[in-house]
């Protein structure tokens, strides 16, 4: 087995780094918490915090056409999460980026609006076999209204994508390709880039669930090339309720509303109504403002990390998950990609992931069990759902032990 000084060479101060997340101090069932469900939702540090506290504190009012101080400040604050966003993601324009609730909202405002506008009877939508329910179901929605089909890409027993079949799917019928940048079930890094360019050649656009992406990776949308780049504020240690679509100009621009109501319109009279620019057409009524403020201050938090040492920290992390699985009898890998990040998902044999779930809850371990909003890749590998446990770069090699140490003891009782 790896040894522990081994593994913590990249210089990342993980300590240092948990003291800027206050939940991660607390005990749980009388152990100290070790957190290790960062694929459901990222814990916030301090300053997110704090800069949501302040907002509401200090100036909390609605914001654009301000007319007061207080919604001349809120406004400013807003849009500067906005700037922040996209030079975060490398946008072009801030204006390409689109508040949305999450990322689930983003990839139904595509399906509603580009998907109603350009995909017809007998047009195809490619998906993959490892999708969150959120990149599959809008499109099933679609399909259903336009009359075209949703094709599900295959998918290896290692969890990787098969390239091969993606290309042989790809004629003119297809419009979309809606892919997983890294899937939450398996940690799996689908490369994307390559999809891209393959789509393109092809004539479809590509939108990326990128979920799971900037909490792991650096996110460059222009190298990527893709279409639309959709995903939530609180994977990436930001507030709940707040999501992020970035889309290409053109596209945007042509897109038609997604919903009505204040801030998405330019004129509204009974003779007819006509629409805001981009961002605004697309966010219709008042916007999670102090969820976006909060987004921002997740940004500056990322942007003075050196994250090719955090992202080296978590890889170490969850290397040593592996080595260490390899050790415990039954233990069985769900995902073996060769390119993962964050996710350790697994089953034990003669135990049940909910019952190891609950017990590893009563050490003070939290780790998520079930199908993961991702039942067609259960069904792939032919089981109810998996324990998953997923790192951050806050999670430490102590961590590690504790869970495998409470695997074990859990495993005693159940066994």
């Amino acid at each position: 087995m790896t040894s522990i000084a081994s593994l913590e060479t990249s210089g990342f101060d993980v300590e240092s780094v948990r003291r800027d997340f206050p939940i991660l101090g607390q005990q749980v069932n009388g152990r100290p918490l070790a957190y290790l469900d960062n694929g459901a939702t990222t814990q916030k540090p301090l300053s997110v915090i704090n800069a949501v506290d302040y907002f509401y504190r200090n100036d909390n009012a609605n914001v654009h056409r301000a007319a007061h101080v207080l919604s001349d400040r809120a406004t400013q604050a807003f849009e500067q999460a906005r700037a922040k966003v996209a030079q975060f993601i490398n946008s072009p324009e801030a204006e390409q980026v689109v508040w949305t609730r999450g990322t689930t909202e983003a990839i139904n405002l595509v399906a509603a609006t580009w998907g109603v506008s350009n995909i017809k009877d007998g047009d195809r939508i490619l998906v993959s076999v490892m999708e969150h329910h959120s990149n599959i179901v809008p499109w099933q929605l679609l399909a259903e209204k336009v009359n075209a089909e949703v094709i599900p890409v295959p998918v290896s027993p290692k969890g990787e994508l098969e390239m091969d079949a993606l290309t042989e799917l790809l004629d003119d019928r297809v419009k979309m390709v809606a892919i997983g940048h890294v899937s939450n079930a398996l940690g799996t890094v689908n490369p994307v880039k390559e999809i891209v360019q393959l789509a393109h050649a092809a004539g479809a656009k590509v939108l990326l669930d990128g979920a799971q992406g900037p909490s792991h990776l650096t996110i460059d949308v222009q190298e990527l090339d893709c279409d639309f780049y959709a995903f939530s504020g609180h994977k990436m240690f930001g507030p709940t309720g707040i999501g992020v679509l970035w889309g290409k100009q053109a596209l945007l621009e042509a897109m038609p509303p997604y919903q009505g109501g204040g801030e998405m319109i330019e004129r509204v009279s009974f003779k007819g109504t006509t629409f805001n620019s981009i961002p605004f057409r697309f966010e219709a009524g008042t916007p999670n403002i102090a969820g976006a403020v909060g987004l921002g201050a997740a940004v500056d938090y990322l942007s003075q990390l050196d994250r090719e040492a955090a992202f080296a920290h978590e890889h170490q992390v969850l290397n040593y998950a592996f080595e260490r699985a390899s050790g415990i009898d039954g233990l069985k890998r769900v995902g073996m990609a060769q390119h993962q990040v964050g996710i350790f998902s697994f089953l034990i044999d003669g135990v049940h992931p909910s019952d190891l779930g609950m017990l590893l809850d009563k050490q003070g371990i939290a780790v998520r069990t079930g199908h993961h909003c991702t039942q067609p890749l259960m069904e792939f590998f032919n089981v109810p759902g998996t324990v998953r446990a997923s790192f951050a770069f806050y999670n430490s090699i102590d961590e590690v032990d504790r869970l495998f140490e409470g695997l074990e003891k859990a495993c005693e009782l159940l066994r």
